[in-house]
């Protein structure tokens, strides 16, 4: 109990010798990492509103291709007509001219 009670004794002492930081004291600690989450978080809404217009521009791209794609179906299905229509003139015999 004799060996205890010293170890006991620090350990309240330190604690009581501790005391509250002050206000003052926890804003001088915080304000460079506040000016760092500032910052980050004025770069992140930076990064964000690039990633927000990339998606815009990929979106947009993306609808025209669609477009593009039905154009081309269209012109596919003139081509063939076309292409049909020809080999249907070209395997009839030839008449000859007067």
């Amino acid at each position: 109990m004799k060996r205890l009670s010293p170890v006991v004794g620090i350990m309240i002492g330190a604690a009581s010798l501790g005391g509250c930081a002050t206000k003052s004291y926890v804003r001088e600690q915080i304000a460079p990492v506040s000016a760092r989450v500032d910052t980050l978080e004025s770069r992140l809404q930076q990064t964000d509103g690039t990633a927000r217009q990339a998606l815009a521009e990929a979106q947009a791209a993306s609808t025209q291709t669609q477009g593009n794609g039905q154009r081309l179906e269209q012109l596919n299905g003139r081509v063939d007509t076309i292409d049909q229509r020809l080999q249907a003139q070209e395997s009839r015999p030839k008449r000859a001219r007067n």
